[in-house]
């Protein structure tokens, strides 16, 4: 078995991480390739990874939180390379990792380059790719407006201390949806476009979503008369309401009108309008446990094909 030549991208606010430097350490000594790279402004993961790749590597870590994981994951996809992807969640919220069963230890999730990585899908909007979900709505407001300081303090709960401090900002937006046989429109609290499963620090809006089925999950939640009330209870008891949702799974949908949606991509603003989303199957491979929820797994596959 081949040793892999592996690159840790790790973000700047982590370059003191004493977990970080063990696991990189232990990792060493057992006879592993590891070189580790530090951004500092936007721009260096693509360039790092570019770089990476240029000189060989057959294994990229993206240390982060989920920006950073779908800045490296962007980048790997537009190089079309063979090169595959570990993750190893940093952030706050880690919204696809953690749903994808990625341990959030640093150590642990280096072990994952001992795992065969896996082909999943990626999702695309406006030239732009994404590892885990569109957010729109009240809960993006939320995850825009939380900030760093508060993130540092609360952890994951910041999300939901930023959104109980809000209500009185609360509007519903109004949307208008197309895709493959599905269309709707009105006013909704939140929507989802999810190639994963969680999103603002680990609300499910898209609890079915699978990561290599080359279709992306669409959750609506259209707003009720209630709405203070029905959000109030979504955020204190989680996003379970299962009823009240509008789903599909769709390999493109647009997002034609968006009055008051703001939208984030993986926790980043999305600016434009008349938004086209669609999947695309099997772009970038990952190493992601072997029991992972969001991949199908190899008896589900054979049993399908029989």
């Amino acid at each position: 078995m081949s040793i892999p030549k592996a690159l840790l991208i790790l973000h700047g606010k982590q370059a003191l991480n004493e977990d970080v430097r063990a696991a990189v350490q232990a990792r060493r000594e057992q006879g592993g390739e590891l070189a580790v790279r530090v951004t500092w402004e936007g721009g260096d993961a693509g360039r790092l990874v570019n770089e990476a790749l240029a000189d060989g590597y057959t294994h990229i870590i993206a240390g982060g939180g989920d920006g950073t994981l779908r800045d490296v994951a962007e980048a790997m996809a537009l190089a079309k390379t063979d090169a595959s992807l570990v993750l190893m969640p940093l952030g706050t919220a880690n919204d696809f990792a953690k749903a994808a069963g990625v341990p959030l230890e640093p150590g642990p999730a280096l072990a994952l380059l001992d795992v065969p990585a896996r082909a999943i899908d990626l999702g695309q909007v406006g030239g732009q790719i994404f590892l885990n979900m569109a957010t729109g709505g009240f809960g993006s407001q939320v995850t825009a407006n939380t900030s760093e300081d508060l993130k540092k303090i609360l952890g994951g709960a910041a999300y939901l201390f930023t959104g109980l401090s809000r209500f009185s900002e609360l509007k519903a937006a109004y949307g208008e949806l197309e895709g493959p046989d599905f269309h709707w429109k009105g006013e909704l609290l939140a929507l989802g476009i999810g190639n994963g499963r969680q999103a603002g620090g680990g609300h499910e809006l898209c609890p079915g979503a699978m990561a290599d089925d080359g279709l992306l999950d669409v959750s609506i939640l259209p707003a009720p008369q209630e709405v203070v009330g029905t959000l109030r209870e979504l955020m204190t008891n989680g996003w379970g309401l299962d009823t009240m949702f509008v789903r599909a799974r769709l390999p493109w949908v647009n997002i034609k009108v968006a009055q008051g949606l703001y939208i984030n991509l993986d926790g980043e603003p999305l600016e434009g309008d008349d938004l086209h989303f669609e999947a695309l199957p099997k772009a970038l491979r990952v190493h992601l446990p072997v029991d992972s929820p969001l991949v199908v797994k190899a008896d589900d596959l054979l049993a399908h094909r029989e």
